[in-house]
């Protein structure tokens, strides 16, 4: 699955540019040339990191990074500011305000994807191999088995993917839509009740060693994927 990035820059050549250099790289690019507009597309396509312009209109980089740590379904999402500024204290101001690292402008594609790399690793340190684990829950991606205390855990291919991927984004709540653009995919087209019967049947394959207790509902918002009561 293509990891997702959201531009957020006004000027058109620099957007363009980048869009161009990551969706060479493979990344699934989405665009916006305004703060409400990037907002509009959060709701829409959660994205796994967000390239943000400092300068932007009405609504500044600073303003959309501190407006997007306050919302609980998008507060883990990394930040990178792209900025003309390089002086000491404005990065501490983006710092503050949630960024996680900067690329000053003007800046190769190059560099760009190294740090959109570096980045992701931090926010995301686990491999798409590596064997996952929480409480004697283990999932191995590479020969897809599912064991509960080395007991093999019998569930079919869609809750092994909505397992994998609430495993690869604990504490997290995910809408049901978002759940279907991460898990299904975009040009799925499903209803969001769907997720609902898979999440039940996630549950049962794990109910009988109580780990159905880690895929919890947050009313109102959706389901997230916890160790924690």
């Amino acid at each position: 699955m293509a990891v997702k990035i959201l531009i957020v820059e006004d000027e058109a050549p620099i957007r363009e540019m980048v869009m161009m250099a990551l969706s060479v790289a493979g990344y699934e690019v989405h665009q916006a040339e305004s703060g409400e507009e990037g907002f509009t597309l959060l709701n829409e396509h959660v994205p796994d990191l967000i390239l943000l312009d400092w300068m932007l209109p009405g609504m500044s980089g600073i303003d959309f990074s501190r407006r997007i740590k306050k919302d609980p379904l998008c507060s883990d999402i990394p930040i990178i500011m792209l900025t003309a500024r390089g002086e000491e204290e404005d990065k501490v101001r983006g710092l503050e305000s949630g960024a996680d690292d900067f690329v000053t402008k003007p800046f190769s594609p190059r560099e760009l994807t190294a740090r959109i790399k570096a980045v992701l690793r931090r926010a995301s340190p686990m491999s798409a191999e590596e064997v996952l684990e929480v409480e004697g829950l283990r999932l191995d991606p590479v020969s897809h088995r599912v064991s509960v205390n080395d007991a093999a855990v019998d569930m079919g291919p869609t809750e092994f993917r909505l397992l994998h991927f609430f495993m690869t984004h604990p504490e997290r709540v995910y809408t049901r839509g978002q759940l279907l653009d991460n898990v299904w995919g975009m040009n799925v087209y499903v209803e969001e009740r769907t997720v609902d019967v898979h999440i039940r049947r996630l549950r049962k394959s794990i109910a009988h060693s109580g780990h159905d207790r880690l895929v919890q509902t947050v009313r109102g918002a959706g389901y997230r994927f916890s160790a924690k009561p």
